[in-house]
C-alpha cells in the first residue's frame, strides 16, 4: 500500500509550501494507480480545495506554505482520490458545460463525453429563442437539462428519473442555475407517465454491456451507482425501451438525440428507423467517437 503524503511539516521550524505539497501528493496518486498527467491536475485540484485558492492565486502564489489545518484538508482529500473516488465527488462539484453543479453521491457523475449531446442537439435547434418543450429522459444529476436550458431562454423543461437521489440532485442543480422556474422533475421510468408531445427529447441512458462494468474504472466501477450503467446484456435495453415511446412523445417535427456508446451508433440509429425516425446527424465526442445520434420523425407521406 502507498504511504500516504506527509504535507505536513513535522518539524515546526520547516513549513511545506504549496508547490510541494502538490508534488508529493501527485506522487502518491501516481503510486496508486492514477495516470501522471491526471494525478497532477487532480492534485492541484484538491490543493485549492483544501486552502480555499483559486487557480489564479495558486499560480501567484506556489511557494506560499501551507497551514497545518489546510494540509491535513489535502491529506484527507489525497486519501480520498487514491481510493480511486473521483475529485468531483470528493468536492461535491463539477463544472458542466458553463455550469458548476453539484456532485450527489448515489447519481451518475456527467463527464465531459455528455457535452456532445448537448452540443449537438444545439446545432440541430434551429430557433435558439423559441418556446420549445424539453424533455430529458433518465436526467440523473440534471446537468444535460440545465445546460440546454442555458442555452435556450425561452424554453421550459420535464426531468425524469427512476431514482429518487436523481430527481433531487437534479432539483438541486436546476435551482443552483436558476431555472427551478422554468423545469419540473418526474420520478418514473422514462416517458412512460407523461404524455407529450416535446420538441426536443433528450437522453443519456444506461449504455454499458453488463457483463463489461467488472472491467470498467474504478472511479466509475466503484463510484457510480450501478443502475445508471447497467445497458444489459447487449448495452441496448434502455435504448429499446426509449425508442418505444417515442412515437407519442415527440412532435411530428421533433428532434431526438441520444447519447450512445463509442460502437453502438449504428444499432441505436437502427432501432430510431423501426420508430419512423430518420438520423438527423451522428455526434463525435473529443476522442473521435461516435458519442450521439440525433434524430427526427421521418415525414409522413400523403
Amino acid at each position: 500500500m502507498s504511504r500516504e503524503p506527509a504535507t505536513a511539516s513535522a518539524d515546526p521550524e520547516k513549513t511545506t509550501s504549496r508547490a510541494q505539497a502538490i508534488a508529493e501528493v501527485a506522487a502518491y496518486l501516481v503510486a496508486s494507480g492514477v495516470a501522471p498527467d491526471e494525478a497532477q491536475e487532480d492534485s492541484r485540484a484538491l490543493l485549492r480545495a483544501a486552502a480555499g485558492l483559486t487557480r489564479l492565486q495558486l499560480a501567484m502564489s506556489p511557494q506560499a506554505p501551507l497551514a497545518e489545518a489546510e494540509a491535513e484538508r489535502l491529506s484527507r482529500y489525497a486519501a480520498r482520490r487514491a481510493a480511486r473516488e473521483p475529485v468531483s465527488r470528493i468536492l461535491g462539484e463539477r463544472g458542466f458545460w458553463t455550469l458548476d453543479l453539484v456532485i450527489a453521491p448515489n447519481v451518475l457523475d456527467p463527464r465531459s463525453d455528455t457535452e456532445t449531446l448537448v452540443e449537438t442537439t444545439l446545432a440541430l435547434v434551429e430557433k435558439r429563442d423559441a418556446p420549445l418543450e424539453i424533455l430529458d429522459l433518465g436526467c440523473g444529476s440534471g446537468a444535460i437539462i440545465c445546460a440546454l436550458l442555458s442555452e435556450l431562454p425561452r424554453a421550459r423543461g420535464v426531468a425524469v428519473d427512476l431514482s429518487a437521489d436523481a430527481c433531487a440532485a437534479t432539483a438541486e442543480n436546476l435551482a443552483r442555475c436558476g431555472f427551478a422556474t422554468r423545469a419540473r422533475v418526474v420520478r418514473g421510468r422514462w416517458g412512460e407517465s407523461l404524455s407529450g408531445p416535446y420538441d426536443v427529447i433528450v437522453s443519456n441512458p444506461p449504455y454499458i454491456r453488463a457483463g463489461d462494468i467488472p472491467a470498467l474504472d474504478p472511479e466509475v466501477r466503484l463510484y457510480d451507482p450501478a443502475l445508471a450503467l447497467d445497458g444489459g446484456p447487449d448495452g441496448l435495453d434502455c435504448y429499446r425501451d426509449l425508442v418505444a415511446d417515442l412515437p407519442r412523445l415527440s412532435k411530428p417535427d421533433g428532434l431526438v438525440a441520444f447519447e450512445v456508446g463509442c460502437d453502438q451508433a449504428v444499432s441505436v440509429a437502427a432501432l430510431f428507423g423501426d420508430k419512423g425516425f430518420g438520423v438527423a446527424r451522428v455526434g463525435r465526442d473529443a476522442g473521435g467517437h461516435e458519442r450521439v445520434v440525433a434524430a427526427r420523425p421521418a415525414p409522413t407521406r400523403s
